[in-house]
């Protein structure tokens, strides 16, 4: 039995799909009989995102497709937005793919924030070395070579030499990604080299709810050697939506690893007495940086849930 469209008729024809691109209200997605068509979201509750698989519907009275449900999702990223509610960022990811750059200087503080939050939503990472003909600077360098200790391969590469292009296609190869990072790191310079044709897809993407014409938005792209690929606005920083991250660890996988030698077990390794991950900094088993980044979330963390009340914690 058909359900009724917002507009009280039943609808001419329903199909799933998937949202290619998300932008407002508005949706552009992929049918699965290889149609492409805008969808619009009746009300405010339905959220959706890039990557979503969703059933809509045809209204052929007002000439419009409309978004009708959205379906469970493997994985959800998230981020905390201006106002400090969880805002969704991409669904379904198996990886995440953090770009870095020698210019601008890599905030890894930042990585640190995209990492924390692929490992609490139980997505992969990636960490790509971007703009390697420019050369990193030796302590950035190392410091991103020793993100592969806590589970996050450094590959470096070079859109404009094509070095490493190879090795970014094969760990892509099959995956649902998402490129994120900073302004300026190079990310469409990636996209192109990786997505034959991206630069035609950016110019077609859609209007925005005011009727004008945007590309900062996020978009999927199908990779040649199967998957997809989904981009991002670069930002200027990124904080994961707190009720996402593990509350214990908060996503480092250092302090998962030695809070079972903590004296209490509701450690928060921050100044507590008989804590076994700052034992552990003391010791050079969790780098003196990555642990300061943790310091830096969980008192954000802790802030946003303050900030939010007893209804979010």
């Amino acid at each position: 039995m058909s359900r009724p469209t917002d507009s009280g008729t039943a609808p001419d024809e329903t199909c799933p799909g998937l949202v290619v691109v998300s932008h407002g209200s508005t949706a552009r997605l992929r049918l699965d009989d290889g149609r492409e068509v805008l969808a619009r979201a009746p009300g405010k509750r339905l959220q959706y995102v890039c990557g979503d698989r969703v059933l809509a519907a045809r209204d052929g009275q007002h000439d419009q497709w409309l978004l009708q449900s959205v379906n469970p999702r493997t994985s959800l990223l998230q981020r905390t937005n201006a106002r400090g509610q969880a805002e969704p960022v991409a669904a379904n990811l198996t990886r995440l793919v953090v770009v870095v750059a020698p210019r601008p200087e890599p905030d890894l503080f930042l990585v640190d924030r995209y990492l924390a939050a692929a490992a609490s939503a139980g997505i992969g990472c990636l960490l790509v070395m971007g703009k390697t003909d420019l050369g990193f600077e030796p302590a950035a360098s190392a410091a991103l070579a020793g993100l592969a200790s806590v589970g996050c391969e450094a590959l470096p590469c070079s859109a404009h030499t094509g070095a490493g292009l190879d090795a970014l296609r094969e760990h892509l190869a099959r995956e649902r990604v998402m490129l994120v990072g900073q302004s300026g790191v190079g990310k469409s310079s990636l996209l192109r080299a990786l997505v034959p044709g991206a630069d035609a897809a950016v110019g077609e993407l859609m209007r925005d709810d005011s009727g004008r014409h945007t590309t900062s938005v996020s978009r999927l792209y199908d990779l040649p050697g199967g998957g997809a690929l989904i981009d991002s606005p670069g930002v200027r920083d990124f904080a994961p939506a707190p009720e996402d991250l593990e509350p214990a660890s908060l996503g480092f996988h250092e302090v998962e690893r030695l809070a079972p030698g903590c004296r209490f077990s509701n450690c928060r390794h921050m100044e507590e007495p008989g804590c076994a991950v700052r034992a552990g900094v003391a010791e050079g088993s969790m780098a003196a940086r990555r642990y300061e980044s943790y310091r830096r979330l969980r008192r954000l963390h802790n802030d946003l849930l303050e900030r939010a009340g007893p209804r979010r914690r």
